[in-house]
């Protein structure tokens, strides 16, 4: 599960891609999310980001590339890999890099965010990549030890406005504050400029899903533009 340094800096200026299904949706199948990011490395995904315990350990033996693994558990709050229990477990089956929620917000469990990625560390050699949702969020865990530093949850913790597109000014302010560490942009990314734009904006590697991953969505923003 260990990430060298060297395959990590592979993934500067890179797409990742999310193969990500809600439950009850027909693609809410493990095999069938491990295909679809084997698709997405046909493609060019450098790395790519699943959900689920199962979705992580199919995805493994799909492709050859670094897998960013995380849990949902919820819908509200801390919900994305909101405990070291759900950490550990996310890196032991099999994810080289750890995503959880990197905001300030008390988690379930209530360990701290320092607590939680330094077990994931010292118990599993997984890096970590914090979903923030504000600038203050992401020194916070850098501060905390976080490898990575994503813009998941800009625009839905309260802390900033949830703009059309990716948060560019967020990712400039985060790329202002020389972290030191990867800035991944990922948040309603949907064309290849506003990807373009994320890089442009100080990010070091650009997550994309829905867009790419997501039939329904997808479908239904071409039937929106007909209806209309």
């Amino acid at each position: 599960m260990l990430l060298s340094d060297r395959e990590l800096a592979a993934l500067r200026g890179r797409l990742i891609v999310s193969a990500q299904a809600y439950p009850g949706e027909p693609m809410r199948n493990p095999q069938t999310m491990a295909q679809v990011a084997a698709s997405a490395v046909i493609g060019g995904a450098a790395a790519v980001r699943v959900q689920g315990i199962a979705d992580i350990q199919f995805t493994r033996s799909a492709v050859e590339v670094p897998v960013i693994g995380l849990f949902k558990d919820g819908h509200e709050g801390v919900f994305i890999t909101p405990t070291i229990h759900h950490a550990l477990a996310v890196a032991q089956a099999g994810a080289h890099i750890v995503a959880l929620d990197g905001t300030r917000r008390e988690r379930p469990d209530g360990e701290s965010l320092r607590q939680t990625i330094t077990a994931v560390h010292e118990q599993t050699g997984a890096l970590v990549m914090a979903d923030c949702g504000s600038l203050d969020d992401a020194l916070a865990s850098a501060e905390a030890g976080a490898d990575l530093i994503g813009t998941t949850l800009a625009g839905y913790t309260g802390e900033r406005a949830k703009t059309d597109g990716p948060d560019l000014e967020l990712l400039e302010l985060i790329a202002a504050a020389g972290l030191d560490r990867p800035l991944v942009a990922e948040g309603r990314i949907h064309t290849p400029a506003q990807a373009r734009a994320a890089l442009e904006a100080g990010a070091f590697s650009v997550v994309v899903g829905t867009a790419i991953t997501h039939p329904a969505s997808i479908t239904g923003w071409f039937d929106a533009a007909l209806r209309r």
